[in-house]
């Protein structure tokens, strides 16, 4: 903190101290006694006496106390400038030596005698385009001296002579202007907005811009950024400044401030590789978030799949059948009592591991037969399985328990069978989740190793769909040799599979290879096929060949309700329901069908070599 000595005011900066002594100690302590003339140096205001008030001058006296910087003297200088040796005061108008127009100044006043005036120590305020004496600090001793109008004359035209040209103008100007009596008025920069309330302070600024403009263009640049980025300077010339809180930079707007500011904080900005580096980080991040996306969307679909498989662990047949129940409870379908009934009915059936046999339908093989026999005389041969019982769907596995359904029609065949009677484990069929847990324990015996490592080696307690390669398993475990085949693409037009009915003729006609014309009506010993397409499966029972010779299947859908398929058994309704069963060419068209055949029992070491081999499963691929 700086302390002014002469009001003693507080100032933070160098800078506006030096702006405050002159703007209220130097501009406004000399003013003429005899007028309104203010605002001038000590030298000038002597010589405006001596020329303005001749008459007057033995009554003014100018106070003794008070000193300019601004003003040149040729008196002797006794106070020490910055390199400690007498030096002469700098001219404020000229910014060179003052000479012989400082002599004229200082003895001007011809008539005013002063006795060993000694003037106070003031700080000096330098107007010069380097600002290399704006600290300059000297004590001006001033003699007593009395001149004739002679000398002051000589003094002046020397000045004239001396400064020539522009400079020998605006002297002549100025000393015209102190000739006459002043009256108070402000003056403005016609080059910025500062306001001067003097014109030879006004002089000596436009002066100043003149100088600046007239300099080399190295030394304006040093000038200007120098000024500029000095407080005093701004606090001159009357603009709001703005700097920098991180460097000295003055900014003349706070958008400027703002970009220089940023400069600061990314450095690498302003270089000439910052464009592709912003784009190449606008591209990462787009690229980061297409992975976000992209994962996000992922872990959706998979958790879409795994409550469409039945692998979200909500539950599996049980937990199922028990939420259908309590539902028909709360709407009022079902009585509390029947209820507990039924879910004690339910209980005993999963701990027995038998089915209860409430969706199975018996008979409809030897039905169909017997409607062959007197009706659809269109049909050329007609080839039917063995005795095959239908299982529906129930409320415990609705919507994904088709697989274990149809394998629940095919075992009901296999039983009905000598071949394969004597040789089973399971006397009576199993209830779906005895089905779930024999084909864990196929898993553990090494068969489909794959297959176990998709399903996390569990079914029981889910609702997980089960396809062609778990039929396999199952049948391989049991001892059953089964084969797949894959009709992995349409051959025939309008995405149909030709192929696959062909192959299934082929399949039932393998009872009766005898040179003999087969008879119209073949019920043969064959155990169903398992049919697999995306999303569902059946059995197929049977195959019609028409005297067109197209071929149509007879299949049985776990879909179908239990007394939709009973009306197979009537004669009356058999005509009407043998047309859900009807499937034509043209009704299968999914891209992929495979189908699971039964072909016989295993020996112990074709069985071994069946479960090493099924580490890799390889179906017959048709085309």
């Amino acid at each position: 903190m700086l302390t002014c000595e002469i009001c003693g005011e507080g100032i933070m900066l160098e800078e506006d101290m030096k702006t405050h002594l002159l703007l209220r100690h130097l501009e406004n302590d000399m003013h003429c006694p005899l007028c309104s003339l203010s605002g001038v140096s000590y030298d000038e205001l002597s010589f405006h006496i001596s020329s303005a008030h001749p008459e007057n001058q033995h009554r003014a006296q100018v106070p003794a106390h008070s000193t300019s910087s601004l003003g040149c003297s040729t008196g002797t200088i006794t106070g020490v400038t910055d390199c400690d040796k007498p030096q002469t005061s700098q001219s404020c108008l000229t910014g060179d030596s003052c000479g012989a127009a400082g002599e004229a100044i200082s003895y001007g006043a011809s008539s005013v005698t002063t006795d060993s005036v000694q003037p106070e120590q003031n700080h000096g305020l330098m107007f010069a385009s380097d600002r290399r004496d704006l600290t300059h600090v000297e004590t001006i001793p001033i003699t007593s001296t009395t001149l004739s109008s002679n000398t002051k004359q000589e003094c002046a035209r020397n000045c004239s002579e001396d400064a020539g040209g522009s400079k020998s103008e605006h002297n002549k100007a100025k000393q015209k202007r102190l000739s006459s009596p002043g009256k108070e008025k402000l003056f403005s920069c016609p080059m910025c907005a500062l306001v001067c309330s003097s014109c030879f302070i006004l002089q000596e600024h436009v002066e100043l811009h003149l100088q600046e403009q007239h300099s080399a263009e190295g030394s304006a640049l040093e000038v200007f950024s120098s000024a500029m980025t000095s407080p005093s300077a701004s606090s001159l010339s009357g603009e709001k400044r703005f700097q920098c809180p991180l460097c000295s930079v003055i900014c003349s707007n706070s958008f400027s401030l703002q970009e220089h500011v940023e400069l600061h904080l990314d450095p690498g900005a302003g270089s000439p590789g910052s464009d592709l580096k912003l784009a190449r980080k606008l591209q990462q991040e787009e690229e980061q978030r297409r992975r976000e996306d992209e994962a996000q969307k992922e872990r959706e679909e998979f958790k879409k799949l795994q409550r469409q498989f039945g692998l979200d662990g909500s539950g599996g047949y049980r937990r199922q059948m028990e939420r259908t129940m309590e539902r028909d409870v709360a709407r009022g379908l079902m009585a509390p009592t029947e209820f507990h009934c039924k879910r004690a009915e339910m209980m005993e059936s999963l701990a027995s591991g038998v089915d209860d046999g409430r969706t199975r339908t018996q008979g409809l093989v030897r039905a169909l037969y017997e409607y062959y026999q007197t009706e659809c005389r269109d049909c050329v041969h007609v080839w039917l399985s063995a005795d095959t019982d239908h299982f529906c769907s129930s409320a415990g596995d609705k919507g994904w328990g088709c697989g274990y359904r149809n394998f629940q029609m095919l075992l009901s065949s296999l039983h009905r069978i000598d071949t394969y009677a004597p040789f089973l484990q399971e006397k009576a069929v199993p209830s779906i989740p005895r089905v779930q847990s024999m084909i864990e324990e196929a898993w553990k015996g090494g068969l489909d190793p794959q297959g176990a490592s998709h399903f996390n080696q569990r079914l029981q307690g889910t609702r997980a769909w089960i396809g062609a390669t778990e039929i396999y398993a199952l049948l391989t475990s049991l001892g059953i040799s089964a084969r797949i085949i894959d009709f992995h693409q349409p051959t025939g037009p309008g995405d149909t599979h030709p192929q696959l009915f062909d192959w299934m003729k082929q399949y039932f006609c393998q009872s009766s290879r005898s040179s003999r014309l087969p008879p119209r009506l073949i019920q043969t010993s064959l155990p169903p096929l398992y049919l697999q397409h995306q999303g569902h499966s059946r059995t197929v029972v049977g195959l019609e060949q028409k005297k067109n010779g197209s071929l149509c299947l007879l299949l049985l859908d776990p879909g179908s309700s239990s007394s939709d398929t009973r009306k197979l058994l009537s004669r009356d309704t058999a005509s009407t329901a043998i047309r859900h069963i009807r499937k034509f060419p043209g009704s299968l068209k999914h891209k992929q069908y495979q189908v699971v055949a039964v072909q016989g029992l295993l020996s112990t070491e074709e069985k071994q070599i069946r479960i090493f081999n099924s580490r890799t499963l390889c179906a017959e691929r048709i085309p």
